[in-house]
């Protein structure tokens, strides 16, 4: 054990669910680790879609588990100051990040050492990863992860990724450009440069996508990730790509592999760490916010027209 931090630190508590107008930052007792446990003073929270829609009304919210007053964020990375009984592996003074469902914007989180669920887990955090970048990797890389490897794309594929510009497609982009596969990504008209900028060739989404697709592609595509809704899958189908090589994140299909953080393989995370400290795959962040703001944050990141990443900053009092 170290450190018995005494007195109040902050979080993000929701006394009703809704909307961002529900958030509130307040004092609340410092948390301490038990047997098996660390405590993580947090430097960084990422945000994700999952946050708000998850603390947005009562049913789903008890589907995640999740009962007032609740938290807010899942994504956090920090350095851990307190180790409980039994911990082996981390130690007071480690950098680490990983997940802590709903309760990540907090000046502290207490995970299982052992925990291996984006719910509930800690990775050390590689050396050349900074705290806002290792803060936006776990939901939305553990995602990009296992919508990859349902459709196990390669250097013979050519890749459709529908809503490429989000904050999962940043990720299932470049690594489906590590695997060697050719990417077209859906995207606003704005976003073109975007898109380019992450490896992917842009497409405008929306009425006509199947045949600007085939002009970009007139060999056609060999797999499709719809990471917004079923547009990208209806197109996939339309231009013969089998529903084996289809996979989807925010929809249920009936052929169609549905994939999550949940489904990651193990061992997901910490390879998307390693190629982030390798440098070759980048995390653009689209903005960051202290605590205090964090309902302009969560508009933001509910628009969801945000191009990166948003993160709340918590180094600093």
């Amino acid at each position: 054990m170290q450190e018995s931090h005494t007195g109040g630190s902050r979080a993000v508590l929701l006394d009703a669910f809704g909307g961002p107008e529900t958030l509130d930052v307040r004092e609340v007792p410092v948390p301490q680790a038990g047997p098996g446990q660390v405590r993580v003073r947090v430097a960084a929270a990422g945000l994700n879609p999952m946050d708000w829609i998850m603390t947005g009304d009562a049913d789903t919210a008890a589907r995640f588990g999740l009962a007032l007053p609740v938290g807010f964020g899942t994504d956090y990375a920090g350095v851990v100051d307190q180790a409980g009984d039994g911990v082996s592996g981390f130690a007071p003074g480690d950098r680490v990040f990983g997940g802590a469902l709903s309760r990540a914007v907090a000046d502290f989180v207490v995970v299982d050492a052992s925990g291996a669920t984006a719910a509930n887990e800690v990775h050390h955090t590689p050396d050349g990863v900074d705290d806002r970048t290792a803060a936006t990797l776990t939901i939305a890389g553990r995602t990009a992860s296992a919508a990859l490897a349902a459709v196990a794309p390669g250097p013979d594929d050519t890749v459709l990724i529908g809503g490429a510009g989000g904050g999962v497609g940043v990720f299932a982009v470049q690594l489906a450009r590590i695997s060697g596969a050719r990417v077209i990504g859906t995207g606003s008209a704005t976003s073109a440069d975007y898109l380019r900028g992450l490896g992917a060739e842009p497409v405008a989404y929306g009425d006509g996508l199947a045949d600007r697709v085939r002009e970009l592609a007139p060999l056609g595509i060999t797999a499709a990730i719809d990471l917004h809704g079923v547009e990208t899958v209806h197109v996939a189908r339309e231009l013969g790509v089998p529903d084996s090589r289809i996979c989807t994140i925010a929809t249920q299909i009936d052929g169609v592999t549905a994939a999550n953080g949940a489904t990651a393989a193990p061992g997901a995370l910490e390879e998307i760490a390693r190629l982030v400290a390798a440098g070759r795959l980048r995390v653009p962040i689209a903005d960051s916010f202290p605590i205090e703001q964090v309902r302009r944050a969560a508009e933001l990141q509910a628009g969801r027209h945000v191009r990166g990443k948003v993160v709340i900053d918590l180094a600093a009092r």
